[in-house]
């Protein structure tokens, strides 16, 4: 009997040093503590360059006090810490949930910029798949639609652009790709699109005069020197046109409008100020 006690003594003293411990443990404290307190050291770490733990802590706010408004300060402080981890997926999370349920609140366009920005910041990571640029163009866009006097607006429209130009540029690098192994349908298919679909990028000139190049290989010149017209017509300063220039001409072709192709048709919409 004696010995058995012992044993018993021995366990609840070992229970009574592991409950020690286990006050230590960060979660159990927090659920006494104040949210502006939780608040303010989830602001600690993320000034101590710890924006994992300070996303954390800013949940915490969020699941401890779910409709004080320490709540909502917490969620959207949640996203941009994630956010500034590069732990993208959970800062559009974290966002859309503000969004979700903060709809009208002024701190929703800077939400949907975080949003916006999740993808963004991914473009360059992607390689040639483009489903994270379309996503961000898509967010860029809300932002400025729905949030057209915000502070997010401007900065917005610009990565909108760079984004479109970025797509353009995937386009022309693969036009390109198919030019150098003279598969020039497929070129010609690919600066088509930047042309038609992108015309407004900086990508534009030098589509011209991939088109000029890829249609003189197959003996299209009515399409070269139409594409050639409209790169003169629009970009007559840029160093493609003096390319296209040399190029046509020293065939004895002139960069003027031919036929009834595709190439045509935008010719037409240029001169009459509808493009570009």
């Amino acid at each position: 009997m004696t010995a058995r006690l012992g044993k018993s003594a021995a366990i609840v003293a070992l229970s009574l040093i592991l409950s020690a411990c286990g006050g230590d443990d960060e979660t159990p404290a927090l659920e006494d503590t104040a949210p502006e307190a939780i608040f303010q050291q989830a602001e600690r770490e993320l000034a101590r360059g710890d924006a994992e733990d300070a996303a954390r802590l800013f949940g915490e706010v969020e699941r401890l006090y779910p409709y004080s408004e320490w709540a909502k300060r917490g969620l959207i402080m949640q996203a941009f810490a994630y956010h500034k981890d590069r732990d993208y997926e959970n800062a559009r999370g974290a966002a859309q949930r503000y969004i979700d349920f903060f709809p009208a609140d002024e701190d929703a366009a800077y939400a949907q910029y975080l949003l916006a920005l999740s993808y963004y910041d991914q473009i360059d990571q992607v390689g040639r798949d483009q489903g994270v640029t379309f996503q961000a163009l898509q967010a860029l866009r809300a932002v400025i639609e729905r949030y057209p006097d915000s502070e997010y607006a401007r900065s917005s429209v610009l990565k909108f652009d760079l984004a479109f130009d970025h797509l353009a540029a995937k386009e022309m690098e693969v036009g390109r790709y198919y030019l150098k192994r003279e598969h020039y349908p497929a070129a010609i298919n690919r600066f088509r699109a930047v042309v038609e679909e992108f015309q407004t990028t900086t990508q534009t000139p030098e589509a011209l005069l991939r088109l000029v190049e890829a249609y003189l290989a197959l003996g299209l010149t009515d399409e070269a020197q139409t594409a050639g017209a409209i790169l003169g017509y629009n970009f007559q300063s840029s160093p493609f046109y003096d390319d296209a220039y040399r190029q046509l001409t020293g065939q004895g072709l002139a960069l003027e409008a031919q036929g009834t192709n595709w190439l045509r048709s935008v010719y037409d919409r240029t001169i009459a100020g509808r493009w570009l």
